[in-house]
Order: structure tokens, then sequence, then C-alpha cells
């Protein structure tokens, strides 16, 4: 029976309105390059966000053009994010970590007309300036320069707004934002947002039994808004009323952790490389900050180790395990525990706070391996394919005949996992760097993170290298703490106890760094192209 409910658009106006009215007071926080704070109210952001939307139609922006971004996580990129939607254009999040060629491809591909950039960036901008056509740049003066010509000042652009704006109609199924991928396997892949599948992932996030995020909390997202909508967290944050504190580029320890105390921030969001950070510093220095008791630390991007929550948990800070994608909006799971845990025994909820955590309302999951749909056992392996009402179904005008997608609509993650009877999903590995040794399948991050448990360990990526036996034998790529020793040998007997015996890598190898990918992945392609004529004992 149709027609009992009002067809109203789910669409950003609409969490934008909402936080106008009734948040007015509530505080928003950015650290400025020059670690100086900037402080305004829901109230500022409001009336700047919407002068913005006037001056971007005034300036010819039309429904569906692209605006991109260059900026980091302060608050007029937060102004962006809900200007350039609510005048039915796409907000384009570019990639500041990015080779500036790639960033060239994406303006290209994404065919931007307008770029707003912060003042401190505008030395990569030039690295591309020659290679894309952008009509306009909008510049954020975050410390106060003078521009060069060609520039136009954001305080500026805002003054050509009269504050007479009223919102055009927006269909919810239009475009909203745009992100590509970061492209480790290829060209990067643009994903565009819905309006529609932005509001219900918001919803959906915020909820008691996903990030559980009301205005009580204060919150700072560490991770980039420039990657995946920052995890959904700047539309949760304004939709609840939350007060937001934006760290600016200042994401080391020192900074953040100085940030984290003095606005008593409740919950962040970051990649487990920036908590290792932190952890390291706690640990050396424990009565230096004071932080707010159980603070929440949300953490995607790759698998945390068991060891890195654990030791957070003797600090009185707790981690909370999520999971998701650039082609998903981008959350698509929450580890917040089930009234069942409390009964388990400690090893038992450890190991469980170390799996990705249980589908979101409205993501369907399933396993696929050779043998079909794999039962959710926690024991089966197999890739793990998605769809839901926040999930690309395409790619932004593909180069390519899209492979991502099965014929009957579920997305390909590349992510090989099990699923277990309560619902934890557990990422065993990439299909890409699962190692295959004489016909059988080896995690890659299961080592990874048993080998971070060693407490001489900084990092340890893991990788197959060739075997004349075996095909495939793993090899660690292991960083020792400053000031610390041990041997392969070691370290091979501290992990033997936790797989069968070959599993365990055969040769461990002492690395200054392990490089990574721009959202703080490891860079498995550069350890495989720098050991690709390893040689391992017969």
């Amino acid at each position: 029976m149709r027609g009992t409910i009002m067809d109203y658009p789910l669409t950003l106006p609409g969490i934008l309105e909402h936080a106008g009215r009734l948040f007015g007071p509530h505080e928003i926080v950015s650290r400025r390059p020059d670690k100086s704070i900037h402080r305004y109210t829901y109230a500022d952001f409001y009336r700047r966000a919407r002068l913005l939307a006037e001056a971007l139609t005034k300036a010819g922006i039309e429904p569906g053009d692209r605006v991109a971004t260059l900026m980091w996580n302060h608050y007029a990129h937060l102004e962006i994010y809900f200007a350039a939607p609510c005048i039915g254009a796409v907000i384009h999040t570019l990639n500041l970590r990015l080779h500036p060629d790639d960033i060239a491809y994406i303006v290209n591909h994404a065919e931007d007309r307008y770029l707003i950039v912060d003042d401190v960036l505008l030395p990569l901008y030039e690295q591309f300036r020659d290679q894309v056509d952008i009509e306009r740049v909008v510049v954020v003066r975050l410390d106060g320069g003078d521009l060069a010509e060609g520039y136009e000042d954001y305080e500026a652009f805002l003054e050509t707004a009269t504050g007479d704006f009223d919102y055009p109609a927006i269909d919810e199924y239009d475009a909203c934002g745009m992100c590509y991928t970061s492209g480790t396997t290829g060209r990067p892949k643009g994903v565009a947002y819905s309006h529609r599948a932005v509001v219900v992932h918001t919803l959906a996030v915020a909820a008691p039994d996903v990030f559980d995020i009301s205005m009580k909390e204060t919150l700072l997202p560490v991770v980039p808004m420039f990657h995946a909508n920052a995890w959904g967290l700047a539309y949760v944050a304004v939709m609840t009323g939350a007060k937001i504190v934006f760290p600016g580029p200042h994401l080391d320890a020192e900074n953040l952790l100085g940030l984290l105390a003095d606005e008593q921030v409740t919950m962040t969001a970051g990649v487990p490389t920036v908590w290792l950070a932190l952890l390291q510093a706690l640990q050396k220095e424990p009565d230096r900050w004071d932080l707010v008791p159980g603070m929440r630390l949300l953490v995607g991007g790759a698998a945390c180790p068991e060891s890195l929550i654990r030791e957070f948990d003797d600090l009185g800070y707790t981690v909370l395990h999520a999971w998701g994608m650039t082609e998903m909006t981008p959350v698509g799971t929450s580890g917040i525990p089930t009234p069942a845990f409390a009964d388990l025994d400690e090893d038992t909820q450890y190991e469980i706070r170390a799996k990705q955590g249980r589908p979101l309302p409205f993501v369907d999951m399933r396993v696929i391996n050779d043998d079909g749909e794999a039962p959710w056992d926690g024991e089966t392996m197999g890739e793990l394919q998605v769809r839901g009402p926040w999930i690309a179904d395409s790619y932004h005008n593909p180069e390519e005949p899209p492979t991502s997608w099965t014929n009957d609509g579920w997305f390909h993650t590349g992510d090989v996992v099990t699923i277990d009877a309560d619902g934890y999903v557990k990422i065993t590995d990439r299909t890409k760097d699962l190692i295959k040794s004489g016909g059988e399948w080896i995690s890659s991050v299961d080592l990874e993170n048993a080998l971070m448990g060693h407490p001489d360990v900084r990092e340890a990526a893991v990788i197959a290298v060739a075997h004349e036996k075996w095909q495939e034998r793993p090899l660690a790529c292991v960083v020792i703490e400053d000031g610390k020793e041990t041997t392969a040998e070691q370290l091979q007997e501290f992990i033997a106890e936790r797989f069968v015996k070959w599993w365990v890598p055969d040769a461990i190898e002492f690395v200054e760094e392990i490089p990574h990918t721009s959202t703080g992945k490891f860079l498995k392609t550069a350890l495989r192209e720098r050991f690709k004529d390893y040689k391992l004992e017969s």
C-alpha cells in the first residue's frame, strides 16, 4: 500500500538545517598549521556553509559540477563538505598524499571545475598545476600569507554572498561527494556517493551498536577528510551535534596527545600506525597528558594487532575495531561487543575484539570460495562480497569494463575473511596477499599481528617469496623498536606456538622501515619488488 508517508528526500541540506537550528552553541575546534587554535560554533559553521553555497552558485557552479578540495582536516573543509552538496554540486576530496601525477590524473578524470586549497598545500598544487584545467582556485589562508596572481582568497569569496540563499531541489540519488581509491593496483578509481547513501550511512554509523555517537561526544577524526569521507565521521558529528576537534596537518603523537588532552576528547579515529605512535609516547611518559578516562579509539584501514588493544586497555583507553572501503561510503562493520561478551574468558574477548566486527544494518555479506558460499563458522575462508544502500554499484567513468561486481549485484571486496556464527568478520588477508604454500593458504595478516605482539617489534609485514618445492613461502620483514635487540630465531619461536609449523616464516629480514600507502596500510608491492629475487633454502 503506497501513499502513507511523505516523499521527503534524504539529502544533506536536512542535516545542515537540523544542526543550524539545534546545535548553535556547540563548538568546532581546529588546529592551524602554526599550531594556534581556531574556535567557532555550529552557528558560525551553519552561516558560513550557506554563504559558501551561495557564493559557489553565483560563481557558476551548477548541479553535478565537481568542486575539488586539497585540504587538511579543519573548519573550512567542513564548510565545503556541506556547501557544495547543498547546491547539487559534488565535493571531490583529493588525497594530498598521492604523487602529484596521480592527483593530476584524478582531477582530469573527475573533470573538476573549481579547487579549494589550503595555502600550505599550494606548493603541492603547483607541482601538477600545468597538468590540469582548473577554472578557479580559491585559497584558505591558514597561514595568512600573500597570494600570488591567479589565486582567490576564501574569505573574500565568501563575501560575494549576501546571505539570501534557498536550497535548489535535489534528488536523493544525485551524487554529493566523490573519492578515488588509492590506486595501489592500477589507476585510481572514482567512487561517487549519493545523498541518500551518505544520509542513510550517517544514520546507521551514529547508532548505539555501531559507533554510538551523540551530542555528548567530543570527536577528533585523525582519519583524513580527503579519504573515504573521513569514515563518515564529519557528517555524523554534524548530525548529532558532537563537539568536533580537527588536528589540521599535525598528526604526530605529541601534537595529537596534546589536543586530545586540551579538548578532553572522548572519541578519536585513525589507522593502526597512528595509535602505535600514540601508545609508544604514552608508555614513555604516562603522566604527561591528562586524557579522558575510557577514551575510545576507533581503528580501521588495516587489521589492529591484539597486543595494541591489550596495551591500550592497560592504560585505561578502549580500542574499537571497524572495517570498510572507499566503495562502501565507507563503513561496513563495527566491533562493539554483544551482551554475551561479558561471559567470555579474557583471551576469547581479546580474540573477538581483534576481529573487524559485525555487519552494520542493511549491509549484506557473504563469503565465496571455490566451493560456493561458505558457512559462517569462523573457520572457512573465502572472499568477502557485500551489497547494501550505501555501497557503490559502479565506478565513475571506468576506463575498463568493470570486474568488481558479480552478475547478481554483489561487490568483490578483495578481502579474504572468515565470519563466525555471531557475525564477527575476521579479515585473514587480501586476495593478492595470501600465500599459497604447497596448495594450502597462509594468512599474512595473522602472521603480522602475531609478530607485532612481540615487545621488541614495532612493525611487521609478511609477503610471499618463491620456493622451488612449496611454490611460495612466507618472508617476514620486521622493524625493531629503537634500542631493542632480537633475532630471527627468537621471533620464529615466539610465534611458533600460535601456528602450525608450516605457517611460520622460513626467514625474517630486519628492515629500517616498512613502506606505507597514502592511507597507512603496508605497501606490500614495494616489499615484493625489493625481495623479488630472494632465495630461500630448500
